[in-house]
C-alpha cells in the first residue's frame, strides 16, 4: 500500500463489508447514525464524499482529499474504528470485516463512471429497479443533485 495515494487531493473508491453479510444498512435510521460518522470523520481528515451507498451488508463510497493535508486512508480507518465501537456499544449484531477493497481513481479514469457504478449497485442486487429509487445514497461536501445531474 503506497501511502501517498491516499494523501492530498487523490480521489479513491472503498468497498466496506460486514462479516458474515451482516444486513444492518436496511434501518433508516441506523444509516442515519452512520452517516453522521462519515461527515465528522471526512471533515476532520480534510475530505469529501461525492457519493456513498449504504447497501444491506456493505458501504461503498467515493472519498477525495480536498487540500494536502487530507488523509482519506486514515479517514476510512478511524470511520471503521468509531462505527465499529459504536455497534459494540449499542449491541448491534455486526461487526466490520477487518480489511476493505479500494480502488484509487487515476488521472484520467472518469470520476462520473465510478460513481454511476456504485449508484447502480442496489439495481444489480435487484433492490430496486432504478437507483434513483434507493434511498441510501448521498453526497458529503458537494450538492447530490449537481452529481446527480453530472451522469444522468
Amino acid at each position: 500500500m503506497v501511502k501517498e495515494f491516499y494523501r492530498g487531493s487523490s480521489i479513491v473508491a472503498f468497498t466496506l463489508c460486514l462479516k458474515n453479510r451482516a444486513t444492518i444498512f436496511n434501518n433508516p435510521d441506523l444509516v442515519d447514525i452512520f452517516i453522521d460518522f462519515l461527515k465528522e470523520t471526512a471533515t476532520k481528515f480534510n475530505c469529501k464524499i461525492p457519493i456513498y451507498c449504504f447497501m444491506p451488508d456493505h458501504l461503498h463510497l467515493i472519498i477525495t482529499g480536498i487540500d494536502d493535508e487530507a488523509d482519506l486512508l486514515k479517514a476510512v480507518a478511524i470511520f471503521k474504528q468509531k462505527t465499529g465501537f459504536w455497534m459494540s456499544k449499542n449491541k448491534v449484531n455486526a461487526q466490520w470485516q477487518k480489511d476493505f477493497f479500494d480502488h484509487v481513481i487515476k488521472k484520467g479514469e472518469s470520476l462520473t463512471t465510478n460513481i454511476k457504478y456504485i449508484l447502480d449497485n442496489p439495481v444489480r442486487k435487484g433492490i430496486v429497479t432504478e437507483w434513483q429509487e434507493y434511498p441510501f445514497k448521498g453526497s458529503i461536501g458537494f450538492a447530490l443533485e449537481d452529481i446527480l445531474i453530472s451522469i444522468m
